[in-house]
């Protein structure tokens, strides 16, 4: 079986939102503090606007790459995880 291959760029601006996300999200559970929970809305902004910019760049690389490397394709995919993700995220805050 064939390894799936991701760009660098894809995969760290997924690995890298991924772990400060669940930072917050455990920081949130242990101190229950609203000063993480602020802080977590803002990380979200600023995620969301950086994950799109990267999230579109790899668009671009995918649909013009005449090659048959599409690991920009596969880093898309990769990225959109983020989104159902940072949802169970705020439905875990939000139920507590």
């Amino acid at each position: 079986m064939k390894n799936i291959q991701f760009s660098s760029l894809g995969k760290n601006t997924f690995l890298f939102s991924l772990l400060l996300g669940s930072c917050l999200l455990v920081l949130f559970l242990i101190t229950r503090a609203d000063i993480v929970v602020v802080c977590g809305f803002y990380y979200v902004m600023a995620a969301t606007v950086i994950n799109i910019l990267i999230l579109l760049y790899e668009l671009i690389e995918f649909l013009t790459d005449v090659s048959e490397r599409k690991d920009s394709g596969n880093s898309i995919w990769l990225m959109l995880l983020n989104i159902p993700i940072t949802f169970l995220y705020l439905f875990i805050i939000f139920n507590l």
